[in-house]
């Protein structure tokens, strides 16, 4: 098992790369899933100095704040242009629609 300690250093220690994507929807969008990132919940729960450190030594120099919806899914957000409502409903119907069940027609 990690420690925190351990967790946070790992973050500490990855390289700008891992986020680039990331950052890159940032500023694009705003808004970036955790399947896009390199953590999980216990990262955004435990490390978020840490990731928000990880972004702007990539460039991201914004605020970031990080949401979750039913423990299932994780959105960093820039607060600027979202309000944690509007990702709290954008992540309720991203898990809801990836939840259904695609028919296909016979």
């Amino acid at each position: 098992m990690v420690n925190v300690e351990q967790l946070k250093n790992s973050v500490n220690r990855m390289s700008v790369d891992v986020v680039r994507e990331a950052v890159q929807e940032l500023r694009l969008d705003g808004l970036v899933t955790e399947g896009k990132t390199p953590f999980n919940k216990l990262h955004f729960n435990t490390c978020f100095a840490e990731i928000e450190a990880l972004f702007q030594r990539a460039g991201y120099h914004k605020q970031l704040d990080v949401v979750g919806y039913q423990g299932l899914l994780y959105a960093l957000y820039d607060p600027g242009r979202w309000e944690a409502v509007e990702v709290l409903r954008w992540l309720k119907e991203f898990t809801e629609a990836a939840a259904k069940p695609t028919s296909i027609p016979a």
